[in-house]
């Protein structure tokens, strides 16, 4: 079975910076799309950051310039640098891949636990 573990959240100060991680673990064999999600209190999960396996990125775009998702592939690894943080990106903080597993065959989604980011001074 295919799990993801997030970890780097925590408190910090606007205009403070975080590094969040998340690991995929089973029988991978692919992981087509690295996506991080994000949900405040009181609002539905929107979409941060994806990395496709090609190289392409996309940003919501009250994060763009603030925001750099990569992925270390060969760890099924992706990150998520957060610089300038704001109040308004308090949330709980999801990755979401799109992965194929010698369990499964084809590809199936698969969220994280998530990990909480607070930003306050």
């Amino acid at each position: 079975q295919v799990q993801l573990v997030e970890s780097g959240g925590g408190l910090v100060q606007p205009g403070g910076s975080l590094r969040l991680s998340c690991v995929a673990s089973g029988r991978i064999t692919d992981i087509r799309v690295m996506m991080w999600y994000r949900q405040a209190p009181g609002k539905p999960r929107e979409l941060v950051a994806a990395s496709t396996a090609q190289g392409i990125t996309h940003y919501e775009d009250s994060m763009k310039g603030r925001v750099t998702v990569s992925r270390d592939n060969a760890k099924n690894t992706a990150f998520l640098q957060m610089n300038n943080l704001k109040p308004e990106d308090t949330g709980v903080y999801y990755c979401h891949f799109d992965v194929q597993s010698e369990s499964r065959g084809g590809y199936n989604l698969y969220w994280g636990q998530g990990t909480q980011v607070t930003v306050s001074s």
